[in-house]
């Protein structure tokens, strides 16, 4: 009787260690979105949410497989600074900011985590990026991390 018992659990454990393995595959990405805006602000709110609602799209569900942290700067430099460092301490997968002054913070925060950015005005004549066919940010790196790009697929 134990030897049919020890290869009903050996079959069961070949059955289901697939799925547990595939569960235990998708970690959780994390997202740290820097608005220049106020928590309150209409605006800030839509843009975050079509944010959330495009990540969806592509099988990101917040909760399952990926995690927002947001900041909001309120228009102040200070705690668009303050807010920016808070989210690289948090080590997010990606930064998203949302305005010059969110990238300005952001930027000056980190040289590893890669930032996504929108509604920067002439973000080539602010020296944040060399090209807008391929908008990399500009930063002091080490060499051997020059090449680096971060693609959205890979994400």
């Amino acid at each position: 009787m134990r030897r049919r018992d020890f290869i009903t659990a050996i079959g069961g454990s070949a059955i289901a260690w697939p799925l547990v393995a595939r569960a235990q595959a998708e970690r959780v990405r994390s997202v740290g979105v820097l608005l220049s805006t106020s928590e309150e602000d209409a605006e800030g709110q839509a843009r975050v949410a079509l944010l959330r609602q495009g990540l969806n799209e592509l099988g990101r569900v917040e909760g399952r497989n990926i995690h927002f942290d947001n900041r909001w700067a309120r228009g102040d430099a200070a705690r668009a600074k303050a807010g920016a460092a808070a989210l690289v301490n948090q080590k997010p997968d990606v930064i998203v900011a949302n305005s010059t002054l969110s990238l300005a913070a952001t930027n000056s925060e980190t040289t590893t985590i890669p930032i996504v950015f929108v509604v920067v005005g002439d973000p080539i004549g602010q020296g944040f990026v060399s090209s807008l066919a391929h908008p990399v940010l500009r930063r002091p790196v080490e060499p051997a991390r020059a090449d680096r790009t971060w693609r959205a697929g890979t994400f």
